[in-house]
């Protein structure tokens, strides 16, 4: 893998994701996602005062632990098996572009294309919030552009896997459906209905929920505002007493990372012994 075969792929997959207007459909989400969050928040300034970003954003990470998994499952897990139908991947491979290149290529440009736009618009969040005299809190604005991009990063790893491993288009966002389905409804009410239907042990359906890369990025990042059993649910307030808040933290960031990569090292596995038609 050189840095030539590496530009000549993300240069290529970038006009793709620039033709199909990706940027700016995960741009206008996160934009809609983060006005109607402020707009409700300068609505009860009437009354109330202004909530501050800190809240603003605390409320933002409830939907954006939802949507960002489906996004970046949406941005990924289309992007060999199209290339291999369409014939793009044969006619790439017959130049001198490695297999490991084409898939480092395309992940890394379908990765920022669900993360910058986030950054983006974060950092205009930070813009409002100043511009109304908040006091903006740093830490916690940083430490949650980390916690989402890694919960980006392990569903992009989960995407491409699918995309390597389900050859059909329609297989392969049935998948994308089902894993996205599984990972929201393994939250705090699932985890809680498993343990009363079948009595599994309590230490069993915490490390089931734990293992959800959507909950522990959750958990971590509710754990950086309000470390109580109203925010964090029952999981996250039992594995907070029990390993701490910056233990959590560090959980919800590192599980999902890890996650992400050792799904794109099987969908490099797969993919550097499976034919490329």
């Amino acid at each position: 893998m050189t840095r030539a075969e590496l530009s000549a792929v993300a240069r290529l997959d970038l006009g793709e994701v620039l033709r199909s207007r990706w940027l700016a459909l995960c741009l206008v989400l996160y934009a809609a996602l983060g006005a109607v969050f402020v707009l409700v928040g300068l609505r009860e300034s009437s009354v109330l005062g202004f909530t501050g970003v800190g809240r603003v954003l605390f409320s933002l990470c409830h939907a954006l632990v939802l949507v960002l998994p489906l996004l970046a499952l949406l941005a990924s897990v289309q992007s060999v098996n199209r290339a291999r139908e369409d014939g793009t991947l044969e006619l790439l491979l017959s130049h001198p572009i490695g297999r490991g290149a084409f898939l480092t290529g395309v992940s890394l440009v379908r990765l920022a294309a669900v993360a910058l736009p986030l950054a983006l618009v974060l950092g205009a969040l930070a813009v409002v919030a100043l511009a109304h005299g908040q006091a903006l809190p740093w830490g916690f604005f940083g430490l949650t552009l980390v916690v989402c991009w890694a919960l980006l990063a392990a569903y992009v790893g989960i995407g491409l896997a699918i995309s390597v491993v389900v050859r059909e288009s329609a297989k392969a966002i049935a998948a994308t459906f089902l894993v996205w389905m599984v990972s929201v409804a393994l939250l705090d009410l699932a985890g809680i209905g498993l343990l009363l239907r079948w009595r599994v042990p309590a230490h069993a359906v915490f490390l089931l929920a734990a293992a959800n890369p959507v909950q522990a990025a959750r958990m971590a990042l509710l754990s950086l505002a309000e470390p109580s059993l109203a925010t964090l649910g029952p999981v996250g307030f039992y594995l907070t007493n029990r390993i701490g808040a910056r233990a959590l933290f560090a959980l919800g960031v590192a599980w999902p990372t890890a996650l992400g990569a050792g799904a794109w090292c099987l969908a490099l596995w797969r993919f550097r012994r499976g034919d490329v038609v």
